[in-house]
């Protein structure tokens, strides 16, 4: 099975910055979409961003209207690693962030495979 651990969550002001990481346990991720998923308290599961690859190149990438232009997904398939990086941070990003995976590269349900989740709040 396909293991994901998230790390770099944590507490930042809003209007920073933090940079989240998805591990993979193995070097298959252009077999997957490696979306990244947030849940605030009392609130539904949200998609924040996906991306998939193919032939080693990123082939699809996109993000949920209320974090475009703030936060850029990417991938370091050398590391088996995908990245979130959340620039202008506000309040209502505070959640745990889990990163997901699914076996195609259209970043579509359903996702197979669940990291932990990391907690980021931002607050002043």
């Amino acid at each position: 099975q396909l293991q994901l651990v998230e790390s770099g969550g944590g507490l930042v002001q809003p209007g920073g910055s933090l940079r989240l990481s998805c591990a993979a346990s193995e070097i298959t991720l252009d077999y997957y979409s490696i979306g990244w998923f947030r849940q605030a308290p009392g609130k539904e599961r949200e998609r924040v961003s996906c991306i998939s690859s193919r032939d080693g190149k990123t082939y699809y990438a996109d993000y949920a209207d209320s974090v475009k232009g703030r936060f850029t997904i990417s991938r370091d398939n050398a590391k088996n690693t995908v990245y979130l990086q959340m620039n202008s941070l506000k309040p209502e990003d505070t959640g745990v962030y889990y990163c997901a995976a699914v076996r195609n590269r259209l970043c579509v349900f359903p996702y197979d495979y669940w990291g932990q989740g990391t907690q980021v709040t931002v607050s002043s």
